[in-house]
């Protein structure tokens, strides 16, 4: 691709704990000529996060001023603190020829469909309710109230599965890497539009396992263990 293109744009959404994190960075270890976009946020750091590095960390004076200078591509507001996706990224990304990649939430990933609608989006799900709770436990950073907002979060964010291209459904871990690196690859190979050798052609044919039309009858179990969430967990 010629830094004169635009660069494909790959939108991963999931909700907290899904593991989401640990997909993306290995991901960005396979795939070359693929940057990460870091988030610009009001929230504190977290453990050993390091600003530049997981996120940058701004005051909310500033992010504000961001908004008002039009500098995000996206901006919203989740559980209490403010994330954005800075315009930069995209330009720099495309000046070097390389494709971009956002961890963002819903209410970005659909706000970045309808300003780049070529955008591909990803949506990355627990296997089920109980499955996501074991692992934000076994995170124990987080006090039992937060784990309890988070779990309803992830019941109303995975609603939302519908308006992604594709779903990865992340129940073993080095499955859904490779998934992943399938669908970042095969959405390449269609822009393309060279012909496929049989190993290209075997890289399409996992991607598409992954598109929604093909998951919708694996979702209904998910989906209905997060609906059975007690009414006050879903406050």
């Amino acid at each position: 691709m010629s830094p004169t293109d635009r660069p494909l744009i790959y939108i991963i959404s999931a909700p907290s704990g899904s593991g989401k994190s640990t997909l993306v960075n290995e991901l960005l270890k396979l795939v070359p000529n693929l940057e990460f976009s870091i988030s610009f946020t009001t929230r504190s750091p977290r453990g050993s996060e390091q600003n530049g590095k997981q996120y940058h960390f701004v005051s909310r004076e500033k992010f504000d001023q961001m908004v008002g200078a039009g500098e995000f591509l996206e901006h919203a507001n989740f559980d209490g603190n403010c994330y954005g996706t800075s315009r930069r990224f995209l330009q720099e990304a495309g000046k070097k020829g390389h494709d971009l990649l956002l961890d963002i939430d819903v209410q970005g990933a659909e706000q970045i469909k309808q300003k780049l609608t070529d955008a591909v989006s990803i949506f990355v799900l627990p296997p089920d309710r109980q499955t996501l709770e074991r692992r934000l436990r076994k995170r124990s950073e987080d006090a039992e109230s937060v784990i309890g907002r988070r779990l309803a979060t992830a019941g109303r964010e995975i609603e939302n599965y519908n308006k992604y291209d594709y779903i990865l459904i992340n129940d073993n871990l080095e499955e859904s890497i490779e998934n992943l690196q399938a669908i970042v690859l095969s959405e390449r190979l269609r822009r393309s539009r060279s012909p496929l050798s049989e190993g290209e052609k075997r890289i399409v044919e996992l991607a598409d396992r992954h598109r929604l039309a093909n998951v919708r009858d694996r979702l209904g179990p998910i989906l209905d263990s997060f609906r059975a969430l007690p009414p006050s967990a879903r406050q």
